[in-house]
């Protein structure tokens, strides 16, 4: 295998259940503790069905990913997608980089998720704390992936089998004590605008099934799997969240959660579950979250260690011994613990929206022009995903301009400053691909 000797990658390494763990993993971490608060603040009472557009958007962008990964299933997969699509250029560098950017954020969204559940139960709420255990968590996260693959396969298969239960019987318990009967409680009305800006931290929400793209040439029998591992990770977490978001919607009006939307669920848990579902909601938060953390710089440092193989980004060393691939690793976390002690849970989560959505409108744009008859995709299918990614990125980067126009000109200049280090480094925006 290509990567074998630098980058420490083994085919079949990862079995299709570790490789719904891993994708699942990322996605209910951050996807209900992180943003589920955040999207009510956007969409109003109607929060729940941000997650059902979040997930339509979703499998019109799966659809590319699976069709790109089932013919070229590689470590490193979005890499491979785009370098396939607009040849090794900057254009793929530097899209491949939001990628693998937006992922760091994530992390960084999902530490602070962390930090913040576990101080609640001592009614602590911001404050140095936050970024000091969401560092430690960081820091865990390399610890386990360091480790070796298969152990990360093994920790995400229990985390993961225990929190989706866990979060399961959180929403139906929750519903069961308010009655079963969800409505869109709170005095906010929902804006289209609104509404339609919200689908993109939804989206954010399911974007953990890139993970298993990125790692496709470890998963087993890659060419059946990729795709059968990407639908049933998403599968999962569409009911996952919306069992859980219609519980919060039941047991709390929209602008509590919105208060709240830092640790909206634990805020939902106990005006319904009493003090025993609070904890027990704190507990699988946790548990969730360094899931996802533990998932997420699996994959980042493994799509770091193929664009570094690749040459589309310079590496160094810095004195260490091993492989790049241990070496990625430790940037990623480095990279990850930084913005968990610079940035806010707001913020983060926008940089990463709009990062990731700009990556995936140039996956879509790519393959449509120059791949689709190659890899016998539907035209139709692209260009829906590609308009829908459009319509939510225009509507929340007018509603941000609108709130905080900062945080678009940091958005911009930050694609931009990428796009323009790959230029500089790579010399040439395509490059015909050498077969």
């Amino acid at each position: 295998m290509a990567h074998g000797k630098d980058g420490g990658l083994t085919a079949g390494s990862i079995s299709l259940i570790g490789a719904v763990a891993m994708g699942t993993g990322v996605m209910i971490g951050a996807g209900i503790f992180a943003l589920t608060g955040q999207i009510a603040g956007l969409a109003g009472p109607w929060f729940p069905l941000s997650f059902i557009a979040g997930a339509i958007v979703t499998s019109f962008s799966a659809y590319t990913y699976i069709a790109m990964s089932n013919t070229w299933p590689s470590s490193g997969g979005i890499a491979m997608i785009l370098t396939k699509a607009y040849g090794p250029g900057a254009v793929a560098a530097a899209a491949s980089l939001l990628m693998a950017l937006s992922m760091v954020i994530n992390e960084s969204l999902v530490a602070r998720t962390f930090a913040t559940y576990a101080l609640r139960p001592f009614d602590i709420e911001g404050g140095p704390l936050v970024p000091v255990i969401g560092v430690g968590l960081i820091i865990f996260a390399y610890v386990i992936n360091a480790s070796g693959n298969r152990s990360v396969g093994l920790w995400s298969i229990v985390m993961s089998g225990f929190k989706i239960g866990g979060i399961a019987l959180f929403g139906i318990a929750a519903l069961w004590a308010s009655g079963g009967d969800w409505q869109a409680n709170g005095s906010e009305k929902t804006a289209p605008l609104g509404f339609v800006a919200s689908v993109a931290l939804s989206i954010l929400a399911f974007k953990g099934f890139t993970t298993i793209t990125n790692s496709g040439a470890e998963i087993v029998d890659p060419h059946r799997n990729v795709g059968r591992t990407i639908m049933i990770s998403i599968a999962i977490c569409v009911v996952v969240y919306l069992l859980v978001a219609f519980a919060v919607g039941a047991s709390l009006p929209s602008e509590q959660i919105r208060a709240a939307q830092d640790y909206a669920l634990a805020e939902a848990a106990e005006p319904v579950l009493g003090r025993s579902g609070f904890y027990l909601t704190v507990a699988l938060a946790m548990v969730a979250t360094a899931s996802g953390i533990i998932a997420s710089v699996f994959a980042v440092s493994r799509m770091l260690a193929m664009l570094t193989d690749m040459k589309m980004i310079p590496h160094s060393h810095f004195g260490m011994s091993g492989t790049i691939q241990s070496h990625t690793l430790i940037y990623t976390v480095v990279i990850a613990g930084l913005l968990t002690v610079l940035f806010d849970l707001s913020r983060i989560a926008s940089l990463g929206a709009f990062f990731y959505l700009v990556m995936d409108m140039a996956v879509h744009w790519g393959v449509w022009r120059n791949l689709r008859d190659q890899i016998a995709a539907r035209g139709w299918i692209l260009l829906t995903a590609l308009l829908l990614d459009a319509v939510v990125l225009v509507a929340f980067t007018t509603l941000k301009w609108r709130s905080d126009p900062m945080i678009v000109i940091y958005a911009v200049v930050g694609i931009a400053l990428v796009f323009a280090y790959e230029r500089v480094f790579l010399d040439q925006w395509t490059k015909t691909q050498e077969e």
